[in-house]
């Protein structure tokens, strides 16, 4: 359970330094279920104080990429807010105003060396077979800061004890801490210092973040002691792995970042539900939750510990779910973009129709084209569909032009309705004595030269008549 169950102020605070991904969005979704189950406030703040790696359009991908989610901040750059700016470049003042306060109170001090001599303290460290600890190192007399030599934080190493709203009670010794810099050489602040000013000017009160930021906790709190301020709720997110279970989710891996999805024709409400149950359950095994269901059912305390493995099958199978219980309606206007170049000249009546038989296979939109082409064009004869397919091993082609003969012959007296091409096409099957595997396959292929179709009567009904017989007659004259 949530120990504090007042109104929640949470943030997503990224780096706009590259593309957001699965992960980073995970987190972010996580911060505003936390806001929005006590009727809180989510803030969006961007962290732009490494310019050397900062992105040029980076930012309003994020922004894009929490849209098309669903995840809309309540404060934010482009919202504004009662805490503004929200953009750490635009907060400098701020930082150094409470630099100038660890400085007056002998907690913070300008760092003299040079990178060479602190490489220098830590060959000597190592030399000695001990872990390199800047404080080790704390020079005695130091200059007065200027602003253009790093900050460094003067810590007072302590064990801590804590509690992470996910990993449960965690504890580390004095060896933990040590002087970090607070102030860069070029005037902009580290994450270390930056986010916790801002989280406290910003009234946050639960700090949700990946795990790679756990190692760092016992050096904040004693960040927060020295400016005396109450330390927020903190729940550390475990990474995600890659399909393999191994290592954390890369675009090597074949990670795509957020907004590829959504460009593949995957559905925001998916997305969502996906990355919701990636690393938590509700004790249920229950996989598909409205939005206001997980508003509703989501804890902190439940999100698992250990790293969540992405499972691209399950991505497709929720997606699936999705789009199969959407109306067809609103299915054909949310693939609109997505048809075959050849459907350009078919009216949606069309289309919709052929929709109805795609619908339960299709997995995310950029699958229409190749789930629906042969519905609008004649594709190429393909020999190598029926020559490659076991169900026609014992068959030679005399044998199958003379199926696909008697085919035809049956076939031409149909109406057409998807009733009577049953009645006829069951009727063929006991004529012929053949199986619905070789019969129906080998109509179903000659019919669409695609790898897959739907229902067999369904699919000649929606080609018709005319386009049914002139197929089978392309197909009687290649075999």
């Amino acid at each position: 359970m949530l120990r504090v169950m007042n109104q929640a102020r949470t943030r997503f605070a990224p780096s706009p330094t590259g593309l957001l991904h699965v992960g980073g969005v995970r987190t972010a979704l996580f911060a505003w279920l936390v806001a929005r189950q006590t009727n809180g406030k989510f803030i969006l703040r961007l962290e732009d104080t490494d310019q050397t790696r900062k992105m040029v359009g980076a930012d309003q991908h994020i922004m894009d990429s929490l849209k098309w989610v669903g995840l809309q901040w309540d404060e934010g750059p482009d919202k504004g807010g009662p805490h503004g700016p929200y953009m750490q470049s635009e907060r400098l003042p701020i930082y150094k105003e409470w630099a100038e306060k660890l400085i007056s109170a002998g907690r913070a001090y300008a760092d003299p060396y040079t990178v060479d001599e602190v490489n220098a303290f830590r060959e000597e460290a190592k030399t000695k077979k001990l872990p390199f600890m800047f404080r080790n190192n704390r020079p005695t007399n130091t200059p007065k800061w200027n602003g253009k030599t790093p900050l460094r934080f003067k810590s007072d190493p302590k064990p801590y004890n804590w509690r992470d709203e996910v990993m449960g009670k965690l504890a580390t010794g004095p060896e933990a801490i040590d002087d970090f810099v607070l102030i860069k050489a070029d005037g902009y602040p580290t994450y270390n210092f930056a986010h916790i000013i801002d989280d406290y000017l910003m009234e946050i009160t639960h700090v949700i973040r990946s795990q790679e930021f756990i190692s760092s906790v016992p050096n904040y709190l004693n960040l927060y002691e020295a400016l005396e301020f109450k330390a927020p709720v903190l729940a550390t997110v475990p990474i995600v792995l890659g399909p393999d279970g191994k290592k954390k989710l890369s675009k090597r891996d074949g990670a795509k970042d957020i907004l590829d999805y959504a460009a593949d024709g995957f559905l925001p409400e998916a997305m969502f539900n996906f990355l919701a149950t990636l690393g938590w359950n509700d004790g249920t095994t229950q996989e598909i939750f409205s939005k206001k269901e997980l508003i509703e059912r989501f804890n902190l305390g439940r999100v698992q510990r250990s790293s969540a493995k992405f499972d691209d099958k399950r991505l497709l199978w929720t997606n699936g779910y999705y789009i199969r219980n959407l109306p067809l309606e609103i299915l054909l206007d949310r693939v609109s973009n997505y048809w075959p170049t050849a459907a350009i000249t078919y009216q949606n009546e069309y289309k919709l129709t052929v929709l109805a038989l795609v619908q339960d296979r299709l997995k995310y939109f950029s699958e229409l084209p190749s789930l629906t082409n042969f519905f609008f064009e004649d594709l190429p004869v393909n020999m190598k569909l029926i020559k490659d397919n076991p169900a026609f091993s014992n068959l030679s082609n005399d044998d199958l032009h003379s199926l696909l003969e008697k085919a035809k012959e049956a076939i031409s007296k149909s109406d057409f309705s998807t009733a009577d091409l049953t009645n006829k096409l069951n009727r063929l099957l006991e004529s012929t004595g053949q199986k619905p595997n070789v019969l129906f396959s080998l109509i179903r292929i000659v019919t669409s030269w695609a790898d897959f179709s739907p229902g067999l009567a369904e699919t000649l009904a929606v080609l018709g008549k005319n386009s049914t017989l002139r197929r089978l007659t392309v197909a009687l004259n290649n075999i």
